[in-house]
């Protein structure tokens, strides 16, 4: 038995004893209950009425593989060599990292309903809620040398803006990696972030892992816990299903992969600036521990940004500068 069987029994509205869950799952009771102590952990609200027995609080979507590859157009399943769907993992980025090693990994795709120890950029840990997010892990093999694939995170990053504005959601990107969304309050929460890890001769082959979390629906009682502004898709669409937004980013991501070798991000320069969430806004530049003033201007047809300090333009590659808005 696992926490997804016992959402599943427990996701269709009505109230289930700890006798009727072990019966269906194969278990004690003992083991039931085990189990829902470990979805009240995970922030997976449950409803408990004394002589009818447990349901969750609110639906819980889990990931379906089926669904997903089936929602698929016949050119994205080209593209897709093999889809995994894991419940819980350390990181879906190191999952499909150790695909390559196998030999395997290219055109491999990896969604987790949780992560233990997933990873944004400069080292920061991205923490989600059990089947709140959209965990997402693309493997590509690129024949061409790093230098071809500069300012992919930022492409991928209009990718994901692009879908979801089909959706009423109005995204904006933040250089380098992150995409946010404008809160109630008129605050930009972060939305989702984009981690690309390259490894491989930087004159020849390498292997690309494509990283994404994007928060979908988060509980208040989660949103009270992050230190900054959070938001989710679910603020702006809130009909819109995980494992629909899976098919669409797939639909997205895959040509853009296999594509990028011969477009390079100029393809994609003019869209990334025209979401920017920064664009002539004073920011700070994070080198280190240094924090600069500077006044953001716009990306180059490689990926760098453009600022403007003292009175001079300077140009940020990525690598460990990060930038934010000041107020």
């Amino acid at each position: 038995m696992t926490i997804g069987d016992l959402i599943r029994l427990l996701s269709d509205g009505e109230f289930h004893s700890g006798e009727q869950l072990g019966e269906r799952l194969g278990v004690s009771r003992t083991a039931v209950w085990k189990q829902l102590k470990k979805l009240e952990a995970l922030d997976i609200p449950l409803e408990a009425v004394k002589g009818q027995g447990y349901r969750l609080a609110e639906p819980l979507e889990l990931l379906d593989g089926g669904a997903i590859v089936a929602g698929l157009s016949r050119a994205g399943r080209q593209h897709l060599v093999r889809l995994f769907i894991e419940e819980t993992l350390p990181s879906s980025n190191q999952f499909i990292r150790q695909r390559f090693e196998q030999g395997a990994g290219h055109g491999e795709v990896c969604l987790v309903e949780q992560q233990s120890a997933g990873r944004g950029r400069r080292g920061r840990t991205w923490i989600t809620p059990w089947g709140r997010a959209l965990m997402l892990s693309l493997g590509w093999r690129f024949d061409a040398g790093v230098a071809a694939l500069e300012g992919l995170s930022l492409a991928v990053g209009v990718a994901l803006a692009r879908v979801l504005e089909q959706h009423g959601v109005t995204p904006r990107l933040k250089w380098p990696n992150d995409v946010l969304l404008e809160e109630a309050s008129g605050r930009l929460g972060k939305l989702a972030g984009i981690l690309v890890e390259i490894s491989g001769d930087a004159e020849g082959p390498c292997e690309v892992v494509v990283g994404m979390g994007i928060n979908v629906s988060l509980p208040s009682v989660f949103r009270d816990r992050i230190e900054q502004p959070v938001a989710a898709v679910t603020d702006q669409a809130p009909e819109l299903s995980r494992n629909r937004l899976a098919v669409e980013l797939l639909e997205a991501l895959l040509p853009l992969l296999a594509e990028y070798e011969d477009q390079g991000f100029a393809a994609w320069q003019d869209e990334w600036n025209v979401r920017h969430a920064y664009a002539g806004c004073a920011i700070e530049v994070l080198r280190g521990e240094q924090r600069l003033p500077a006044v953001a201007e716009s990306v180059d047809e490689v990926g760098n940004l453009w600022v403007r300090r003292d009175g001079q333009r300077e140009r940020l590659a990525g690598g460990e500068i990060s930038v934010r808005g000041r107020p």
